[in-house]
Formats: structure tokens, C-alpha cells, sequence
């Protein structure tokens, strides 16, 4: 079975490795002819512990002034993979290196450092950046300059580095998702150095402020509000890979969220591992997600919206403040991961079946036009066929609208990795398919219920395929495609939906921008 096929032990072999020098700042190996200093690497029992250490907040300048100079003349390019936690890494090291003076360019024949921000979630993700490792060594030997560095999950992983550590020595910079911040001070070391640099924290360390982002697009912008995860699904290694659960102080993302509004974006979506987590680990004040939102509400920004959510988290507050509207959109996605109680709990989600349709029946009681959309894992070890089918079934009576769904893959360092992987890939293949074929029936009967109603669209920019055909989302999340003037781009129009496809719908502008303003 897949766990089985993999064999890690080959990574960790370093009888041949040579230690070079060790002091207070790591320690010098040489392996297979190349230099490797390590600062620090991922340990999975750090990762795995949860202490009670106060967790500081930092405002520091991370671009000190004589590093404010390093990139002049030089290009950047940043590869990115997975969920909007990593694009948002990703705007923050795009900050750093244009503070730094660093130029972008996605052009790798002429980048000067080439990072790739990877995804430790499924193991495909794994394999994409390891097959683009496999191509950057031609690369690396036509300009052998070229700084190449991993960082992002998959870096939090002890079997990934030692593994580039062996098959990939032309790699020559590893950071994890808990030192973006050092970002700049270890580009100074890979750019004076000969050496690959490893520094990688298996503890989550502080929250740092401040630090520059660099947003690629002016209408939505996500805005972290916390770090990590202290759920520990079974089959899930973000607990490992992010830490524990660290909120950001409150003072801090009202600022940030209101200097957003006052440079124009119009959508924002606050971002977290599991946001209604939020303000929990706060000892000075009792201050939760509800009371976060609450305050959000005021800012004069037209849409805030969230992921992701965990349904054991999702209390009642919540509910009353999003149920308030204004700003706060109704599309909540809910991840159900399994629609079987059973399997539920060896993922150790900790509600049932039940719970999760009383809650999605609380919040569409509560929140007029409430959108759900979700997660769902099929073939996770032990699935009956029975079990698949109660997946099946809660989809419609949750009244699910979209999801993303997933085969279950083994990720080394999960619970679920010691289980047996029983599902066969045709079985998990079959049922995905079918899994995928209903939720594009319920998505078509939604946008079926929409066709005559007029909606608020953002315009976010023009068709590939025919100019005059703009494309834009409701506040809902909804695609919609309508004809319209570009010059409309990054404007609120009111449409009338006049057709329903099982993605997008489309529709025909009532009142373009000017007037739409004018109306409220």
C-alpha cells in the first residue's frame, strides 16, 4: 500500500557525512561534497508538544538598514503551492525582498534567487516540488549564482530535508513556516556563503509584526489572524508543520484591516488554520472570534469574509454577530472532512454527523442567505461503503453548495499514517467521482435558484476568452460571467442572473458602477 512503498530510512543515513565544526550558531557537515549548515532542523517530537510558554509579540524592522541594499540590481522569484496561508507567506516574503531591493520576475533564466513556498498537505503536492528540484539542477549548473531555497511546509518536515539534504545538495537555503522573518539575514548568509543553510524551527517561537507584504492584485487581500493548530486530526500535519494555536492581538488586525480599507481593497478574507480558535489562547482578556468580527464590522470596508473554520469552534456568538450582515458576507465554509460519525471519529474531529447538521441547520435559521461550502476526504482507512454514502447524503441535507474534495493520502508523522491504508485507489478513485458528480448537481441547483435575482457582483476582470465577457464573485463567493466595460474592473455592479451553469452562472448587468454607488 502507498505508506508501505515509501521508504525514508535512506534519508536518514549520513555515515558519510563528516562534521566540519559545531558551536553556539549549529553545526557544519560536509555530505556528498557539499558544505551543509545547519542552524536547526525539524524534530516531529518538538512539533508534536504544546507548552506554556508566553508567546511574544514583535514590532521590530525584520529588513535591518544595511540589508536594505542586498537585492539592488538583483531578481526574485517565488514558486508558490497550497492554501492561502502559503500565499499569503509568500506576499510577505515578496515584502521582504523588494525592501531589500530585489526586483520580481517569473522568468527563472534570470532570477538571481528562485524560492520554492511548498505544501506539506497531500503527498502529490510533495512530488511536484521535488520533480521542479529534479529540473533546477540544469539549472543550477548553467548559473551555478543562482541562490535556489525551499521554504513552507514541507520544510517543517524532517524526512523532506534530510532528503534534500541527500538527493538535492544544489538546494542551498531550507527555512520553515516559523522563521519567515529571518528571511532576509539568511539570504545575506546564502549570498556570502558556500555553504547550504538549514534553519528550520520545530517550535513556533513568537508572533512578529510589521513585516512588509507585497499584495499582487488591489481588490482582496487576506489578513492573518492567527498561527496554527491545536486539533491534531488524525490524518492532518498542519499541527506539525505550524505550531500551536497563536492569536494575533486584536489591536493589531483592526489596524491592519482599516489601513486596507483606506488603500482601496474591497474584499478581505481573514486567514487561519482554524480562525473561530481565535482570542482562546488569550490570558490577559476574554475577546473570541464573535467579538473580533464585531469590531470588523464597523471598518468601512464592503466585504470580510474567513477560512477556515472547525465546527467544533463555531459557537453561538459567532453565529449572532455574522447573522448582523453589513460587511460580513453569508458564505461560510464549514469543512466536514466525512459525513460518517465513525469516521468522524477515528479523524478525531471530535463532533458527530449529527452535531454538523444542527449546526449548518442553526446557522441557515440565523443567517439569511446563509451559503455553506466544505471539505471532504473520501477512502480515509476503515471507510465502509455504507459510511461513503452517509457522506453522500449529508451534502444534501446540510445544503452544501460547493466543496473541495480529496482522496485520503498517507502523511508521515500523522496518527492515521500507522493505520492500515485499506481503500484501494479504485475504490477511492470511484468513489471521489461519484462524490464530485453530486456536488455539481447541488452547485447547478443552487445557481438554478438564483436565475432572476439581482446581485451584488465585484468586477475582477475580463474573460480570457472574449473581452466583452467580465467575470466577478458575489458575496457569496459565486463566479458570475456578464457582458460589461473593462473599465468596470475592481467596481461593485448589480446583475440579474439570466442562467445557471454547475460552476459559475451567468447574468446581465441592471445598474453599472456609477449608478450602483449613487443607489447605496
Amino acid at each position: 500500500m502507498a505508506k508501505e512503498s515509501k521508504d525514508f530510512s535512506k534519508y536518514f543515513d549520513f555515515s558519510g557525512a563528516k562534521v566540519i565544526s559545531e558551536d553556539h550558531n549549529g553545526k557544519t557537515i560536509r555530505l556528498n561534497g557539499r558544505d551543509i549548515h545547519i542552524v536547526s532542523e525539524p524534530d516531529y517530537r518538538q512539533e508534536k508538544q504544546r507548552g506554556k510558554e508566553d508567546i511574544q509579540v514583535h514590532y521590530d524592522n525584520a529588513v535591518t538598514d544595511e540589508l536594505k541594499t542586498l537585492g539592488y540590481g538583483k531578481k526574485y522569484l517565488i514558486q508558490t503551492y497550497g492554501c492561502q496561508m502559503n500565499e499569503h507567506d509568500t506576499e510577505v516574503m515578496r515584502g521582504l525582498f523588494e525592501e531589500m531591493g530585489y526586483e520580481p520576475t517569473e522568468d527563472r533564466k534570470i532570477a538571481d534567487v528562485i524560492l520554492f513556498n511548498t505544501c506539506a498537505v497531500r503527498e502529490n503536492a510533495e512530488d511536484k516540488v521535488f520533480g521542479e528540484l529534479g529540473h533546477m539542477k540544469v539549472l543550477k549548473l548553467q548559473r551555478p549564482e543562482v541562490i535556489l531555497g525551499v521554504c513552507g511546509c514541507m520544510s517543517q518536515e524532517a524526512s523532506v530535508v534530510n532528503r534534500i539534504m541527500q538527493k538535492h545538495p544544489h538546494v542551498d537555503l531550507i527555512f520553515g513556516t516559523h522563521n519567515i522573518h529571518r528571511l532576509p539575514h539568511l539570504l545575506r548568509e546564502a549570498h556570502f556563503g558556500k555553504e547550504m543553510v538549514i534553519d528550520v524551527w520545530s517550535k513556533e517561537g513568537d508572533i512578529i509584526e510589521n513585516l512588509p507584504k507585497k499584495r499582487t492584485e488591489g481588490l482582496r487581500a487576506w489578513v492573518n489572524i492567527m498561527y496554527g493548530c491545536d486539533k491534531f486530526c488524525t490524518y492532518c500535519i498542519v499541527p506539525y508543520t505550524r505550531g500551536k494555536e497563536r492569536s494575533r492581538l486584536p489591536e493589531d488586525v483592526i489596524a491592519e484591516v482599516r489601513d486596507l480599507a483606506r488603500q482601496g481593497f474591497k474584499d478581505i478574507t481573514l486567514l487561519g488554520q482554524n480562525v473561530n480558535a481565535y482570542g482562546k489562547d488569550f490570558t490577559d482578556r476574554d475577546y473570541r472570534f464573535g467579538d473580533l468580527m464585531d469590531d470588523l464590522r464597523l471598518i468601512d470596508i464592503p466585504r470580510i469574509r474567513f477560512t477556515t473554520s472547525h465546527p467544533r469552534d463555531f459557537d453561538d456568538h459567532l453565529i449572532e454577530v455574522l447573522a448582523k450582515g453589513g460587511n460580513l458576507v453569508e458564505h461560510i465554509h464549514l469543512p466536514v472532512q466525512s459525513g460518517s460519525t465513525e469516521v468522524l471519529k477515528r479523524m478525531s474531529r471530535k463532533y458527530s454527523r449529527e452535531r454538523y447538521l444542527e449546526l449548518a441547520r442553526r446557522i441557515r435559521a440565523e443567517i439569511p442567505g446563509a451559503v455553506l461550502t466544505t471539505d471532504v476526504i473520501v477512502g480515509f482507512p476503515g471507510e465502509t461503503e455504507e459510511q461513503f454514502e452517509e457522506t453522500l447524503t449529508l451534502m444534501r441535507e446540510a445544503g452544501i453548495t460547493s466543496a473541495y474534495t480529496y482522496s485520503y493520502s498517507p502523511r508521515e508523522g500523522t496518527p492515521a499514517f500507522e493505520m492500515a491504508d485499506d481503500v484501494t485507489e479504485a475504490v477511492k478513485k470511484k468513489r471521489l467521482a461519484r462524490l464530485n458528480e453530486l456536488i455539481g448537481q447541488l452547485s447547478h441547483e443552487h445557481h438554478t435558484s438564483l436565475v432572476g435575482q439581482v446581485i451584488e457582483v465585484l468586477v475582477e476582470g475580463e474573460s480570457k476568452n472574449n473581452a466583452n465577457i467580465l467575470s466577478g464573485r458575489s458575496r457569496s463567493n459565486k463566479l458570475i460571467h456578464f457582458e460589461g466595460n473593462k473599465e468596470w474592473i475592481g467596481q461593485f455592479v448589480q446583475v440579474r442572473v439570466t442562467a445557471a451553469q454547475s460552476w459559475y452562472v451567468k447574468a446581465e448587468v441592471v445598474t453599472e458602477p456609477a449608478l450602483a454607488e449613487q443607489v447605496g
